[in-house]
């Protein structure tokens, strides 16, 4: 099973998260989706991404009913909680430093996507120093102070990093 998490300022705008449904709902991979909302601009920096009101609004008409058996989406969760269980075989995180020694302790697979921060340079290591991890898209990057967007990943490139 993959597990997706993106917690620590890493959410996604909606058209983002169409494209990752799009990926997940094609490639037919159990998985397990800690979704939390973009940051709200107007909030401070240290604000924490929420959980959607109704998460329906971000994903395509019936996605729910035809993805039910291979995968769950839920809200804003702990990471360890879930990478500590034996069936999450792949992560697909932004790979902060909390994120990527996780990963490491439980011995779980990376798929890496880089959003700020430290993330590029963590990704870099583990893709193409320490082979242990695969990317989904290495040159994204959010300018965290001005808030700014991340150029959209279509599903197709999600699903050729193996999701």
């Amino acid at each position: 099973m993959v597990f997706l998490h993106f917690k620590s300022g890493g959410s996604f705008n909606g058209d983002q998260v169409k494209e990752i449904v799009c990926a997940l709902e094609q490639s037919g991979h159990w998985f397990l989706w800690s979704l939390c909302q973009s940051l709200d601009p107007s909030k401070s920096l240290m604000a924490s991404p929420t959980d959607y009101d109704d998460s329906s609004e971000v994903f395509l008409e019936g996605f729910s009913n035809r993805t039910h058996d291979i995968g769950k989406i839920i809200g804003c969760t702990l990471q360890v909680v879930i990478l500590g269980h034996s069936v999450i075989g792949g992560f697909i995180s932004h790979c902060g430093w909390n994120s990527t020694l996780k990963s490491i302790l439980f011995g779980v697979l990376m798929t890496a996507w880089p959003l700020y921060a430290e993330q590029q340079l963590n990704v870099f290591e583990l893709v193409r120093e320490l082979g242990l991890a695969v990317e989904i898209n290495i040159d994204s990057r959010r300018d965290v102070i001005n808030r700014g967007e991340l150029e959209i990943v279509r599903a197709e490139t999600i699903k050729e990093s193996g999701v």
